[in-house]
């Protein structure tokens, strides 16, 4: 009988979002006339730019024709989007990027949750708490949890705890640690980075030998101008940090799936003896053996995403979303809840009423509102007694589960 990997068995029994997912069903096969509203996973609504739309028909009709027609594509992606890529989300901030130090691939997730391969089984791990829960099941099951306490701590790993004292920023670790995983705009607070934080957690990954994989997949909502969208735009960060980003929320293809890795070709790890070694190259071993390419339909979609016309219409999407996250933010302040994020992200952290844990309030909110959240204390120990709203539903349902959860909490 073929031997399992053991360490899948230290996952958490329920991914958060399938657990979720039963718990609305189970709902909704009792109640089949309650009309839900979800505010949970962060899934967006509207549909894709016509400019993106365009551009998609017209790589479809290319592929229809023997001349243009392509098969496999270079695995770390089209040279056409690597250079849009390079000239508008590092060009424009005074930040060089070489193409060749891009990686284009299928999602944020994917990308955020295979970095790891490319270092040693036995590497430290430091996470945020709460946390993205991909970056925490992703080294569980490589190897380097160890085993999860009662809390749903693991062993082997290093958390920060980001508090509402500390504004939901972390701490820098308090022993050596390897890699640390750190996402700013954050999933699921909504908090931000400011260049002095990114500074001085430049400075330490400098003199401890870490590395800082950091996932800027929201940073098209920066509000603030202070607040850097990169965290290359801060001297230093070429020698310690991978970057993550995504078209999902940024141009609404979570379903259409195209993201981008920046492995900088200044960043170094070490092998058994102590030599460096370049991680830019591991990583595009990495993705040629296990990755073909994103499509090309979806990567010259991509691309009309940096036209004149497909920046102004990905803007007024992402304005719309944020107006949503204002409405939601006011709103349930209103109803007398402490409320966090909305500002620089599409996600709102919400501390629940006393006496109400994180999945209390979920099953609230679900029964009595018919509006689906997210329990803070699926993403980590720190995140019980908050939960998370996100701004990426519609205009009028927006307005409507406010407008519930207002009148719920009144009682």
């Amino acid at each position: 009988m073929a031997r399992v990997n053991d360490h899948y068995l230290k996952l958490r029994s329920s991914y958060l979002f399938t657990e979720i997912a039963t718990r609305v069903k189970t709902f909704q096969e009792a109640n089949p006339g309650a009309r839900m509203i979800r505010l949970g996973i962060g899934d967006v609504t509207r549909p894709l730019a016509p400019a993106v739309i365009r551009a998609m028909h017209a790589a479809v009709d290319e592929m229809a024709q023997t001349e243009s027609f392509r098969g496999y594509g270079p695995e770390p992606g089209y040279e056409f989007l690597a250079e849009l890529i390079a000239a508008h989300d590092y060009g424009a901030r005074g930040v060089k990027i070489a193409t060749d130090e891009i990686f284009i691939s299928d999602g944020a997730k994917s990308d955020s949750a295979n970095i790891q391969e490319i270092f040693a089984a036995d590497s430290v791990v430091a996470l945020t708490d709460p946390v993205y829960p991909v970056y925490v099941d992703s080294n569980v099951m490589a190897g380097r949890a160890g085993e999860p306490d009662e809390r749903g701590r693991y062993a082997g790993f290093v958390y920060l705890a980001c508090t509402a004292e500390r504004d939901f920023t972390p701490p820098l670790p308090d022993r050596p640690v390897d890699l640390v995983y750190l996402c700013y705009p954050n999933n699921p607070t909504g908090a931000v980075l400011t260049r002095a934080a990114l500074a001085e957690w430049i400075a330490w990954a400098r003199s401890n030998g870490a590395v800082l994989l950091y996932d800027s997949a929201y940073e098209a909502y920066i509000r603030d101008p202070e607040i850097p969208h990169s965290i290359y735009e801060v001297d230093g960060a070429r020698e310690v940090a991978i970057e993550f980003r995504s078209f999902s929320k940024t141009a609404g293809f979570t379903g259409t799936r195209c993201a981008y890795t920046v492995v900088p070709k200044d960043l170094v790890g070490k092998n058994a003896k102590g030599e460096p070694v370049g991680l830019n190259p591991l990583w595009l071993r990495r993705q040629s053996t296990k990755f073909n390419g994103a499509p090309y339909v979806v990567q010259k979609a991509a691309a009309a995403v940096y036209s004149p016309e497909g920046q102004k219409q990905v803007r007024a999407v992402i304005d719309y979303y944020m107006e949503n996250a204002r409405i939601i933010h006011e709103g349930v302040e209103a109803a007398g809840l402490t409320v966090y994020g909305a500002r620089n992200a599409p996600y709102i952290w919400v501390k629940t009423p006393a006496g109400l844990g994180s999945w209390d309030f979920f099953d609230k909110l679900l029964n009595e509102a018919h509006v689906v959240g997210t329990p803070g204390s699926g993403f980590g120990p720190s995140g019980e007694g908050y939960f998370r709203l996100t701004a990426f539903g519609g205009r009028e349902q927006t307005e409507e589960a406010v407008a519930r959860i207002k009148t719920k909490l009144a009682r």
